[in-house]
């Protein structure tokens, strides 16, 4: 996920503050003040005496000429690099984000932000913002909230409905309330999982729970924030997961708490880009997968024929991490 650091060499307190209230990733501070940061609230610093230690972990590196380019991909092998120079649109990011990752943006503003991350459709993995504009940190968190990963996702045709009998299914309780639409990719296999829908949905059996994903049960993969998956029986308090909308877009979501029951399930199989995976769910009405017009619709209520919204990938996983290896899951 793209990052957000707010550049505080010069102390002020409200720069600070608003770059917590605005969930920044870390604050760049000078040495000796991590400890006057931590007292505001809990955040990484990065400084000589930081979390992030700069010149050990984090280097600046100033674009002036093809050779600033070699030592900043050098850099780039073992350390974050963050790239400034006095007018760094006209630099050739371009050829640093083709060849490597771990880019920082030293940027002024939200403008120069938008563009840094999205460069080459792919952009910098992080901006580090230096201004004393209260509403730029705040229009600028913002943005690279929206920034982060977009995931292509297909129609996928039920081939299959079946009552299994009882299992341990567990939901996902988040610190965010989802919209109508949004929810969670989970799947027998990470190469094939489902949208299954958040219960934002009004119903007559239970009041709606916009945090909660009623996710599947413990042996299922689901997807995390990194381009990583993981099983839902490892999910801890605190953990980022991977909010997804009907149209690919994500945003991160804190678990609040993972709650984990023996329920009665069905299992689901579908056919899509040329596959067929399936995944366990509970057997209730108030279990949502998600059509491809974006709308909800309740497990009981499909049928072998109906669409419905999938993830599809080729390469499989070690540890979570996307591997290319042949992997079969059935």
């Amino acid at each position: 996920m793209k990052k957000l650091w707010i550049d505080a060499l010069t102390w002020n307190k409200r720069i600070v503050t608003t770059a917590l209230e605005s969930n920044a990733d870390a604050i760049l501070v000078a040495p000796g003040m991590s400890k006057k940061v931590k007292e505001l609230g809990l955040i990484k610093t990065v400084a000589k005496d930081g979390d992030i230690k700069l010149d050990k972990d984090a280097v600046f590196v100033e674009i002036k000429s093809k050779e600033d380019e070699k030592k900043a991909l050098q850099f780039s092998k073992s350390k974050i690099v963050i790239i400034e120079a006095k007018d760094w649109k006209i630099i050739p990011l371009e050829n640093l984000i083709a060849q490597t990752k771990g880019l920082f943006a030293k940027v002024r503003n939200s403008s120069e932000a938008k563009t840094a991350l999205e460069i080459l459709e792919k952009g910098v993995d992080g901006v580090l913002l230096s201004t004393s504009n209260i509403s730029e940190i705040k229009k600028t968190a913002e943005l690279v909230k929206k920034s982060s990963e977009k995931l292509h996702l297909v129609s996928a045709t039920i081939i299959r409905i079946e009552a299994i009998g009882t299992g341990d299914r567990v939901c996902i309780d988040t610190c965010t309330n989802m919209k109508i639409g949004q929810g969670m990719l989970v799947g027998n296999a990470s190469s094939g999982m489902l949208l299954i829908h958040s219960e934002s949905v009004e119903n007559p059996y239970v009041a709606p729970r916009p945090f909660r994903v009623n996710a599947s049960a413990v042996h299922a993969y689901v997807r995390v924030t990194g381009g990583k998956t993981k099983y839902l029986s490892e999910l801890e308090t605190g953990e980022e997961m991977l909010i997804v909308d009907a149209k690919g877009n994500t945003e991160v979501a804190v678990v609040g708490r993972i709650k984990i029951e023996k329920r009665p399930l069905l299992v689901v199989e579908v056919a899509a880009e040329g596959k067929r995976f399936s995944l366990v769910l509970q057997n209730a009405e108030t279990i949502r997968l998600v059509k491809p017009n974006g709308k909800p619709v309740s497990i009981i209520k499909l049928k072998k024929g109906d669409k419905v919204l999938a993830y599809t990938e080729e390469a499989g996983r070690h540890f979570g991490m996307k591997i290319k290896e042949t992997i079969i899951e059935k």
